[in-house]
């Protein structure tokens, strides 16, 4: 399981961009991401936030997952997997297809699942989400092909604005990622992909569990 314990002690990153915000903070942030069109729910720890998940998700619903340390962190990755639930789980079927070209194929075809989940790498107290990926295979869900989004994030991702949300991405969360796909994968990752998600114009569409906790990057 991917921790950023584990790779935080490889490099380093701009500490006063991962801090735990206060209580103000959290409550402004989660006006703000409201006022933008994000349903928010606040838990408090990783194990409400997994509950929380889980009870949003109906019976027959097909699930997809982008790579989140986040999702890993709570639990969510191996109860997709390995849990006592009626979903469709994507990923198993995906990596159980041998030939490359297929499995691409159903990657892309997993972007409108009926729920996708995924992380975020920053979040503006002024109300945006900014993330990014190598391949793109997690924000391509997020604006538009997923039926529904569910984002997790540890309020350590909440900065200031969104000049501050981009920088969180390029000196917090790339340093620690790109540890994480070297040990995982043999390469170096890249901001290949970029989102800024300024708004949610489908109401209940994309909800952002916000987690009382210092959890992903």
């Amino acid at each position: 399981m991917s921790q950023k314990s584990n790779y935080a002690d490889k490099t380093e990153i701009d500490a006063s961009l991962d801090e735990l915000p206060d209580d103000d903070i959290i409550e402004e942030s989660v006006a703000n991401l409201e006022a933008n069109g994000f349903t928010v729910v606040v838990a408090e720890s990783g194990e409400d936030a997994l509950e929380t998940i889980t009870s949003q998700i109906p019976a027959g619903a097909s699930v997809m997952n982008g790579h989140s340390t986040t999702l890993e962190e709570i639990g969510f990755t191996t109860y997709l997997s390995e849990g006592d639930h009626e979903w469709e789980s994507l990923p198993d079927e995906i990596w159980s297809i041998d030939d490359d070209a297929e499995r691409q194929a159903a990657r892309r075809e997993s972007q409108t699942a009926a729920y996708f989940l995924g992380g975020i790498n920053a979040i503006a107290q002024t109300g945006e989400l900014v993330a990014a990926d190598r391949s793109g295979s997690r924000i391509g869900a997020y604006p538009f092909a997923a039926e529904n989004v569910i984002i997790v994030s540890g309020v350590n991702k909440i900065v200031d604005d969104l000049d501050a949300a981009l920088e969180r991405l390029e000196s917090v969360a790339y340093p620690l990622e790109n540890e994480r796909a070297k040990d995982a994968y043999g390469v170096e990752s890249a901001i290949a992909k970029q989102l800024i998600f300024r708004q949610e114009l489908e109401e209940g569409r994309t909800t952002v569990v916000l987690i009382r906790e210092a959890l992903g990057y």
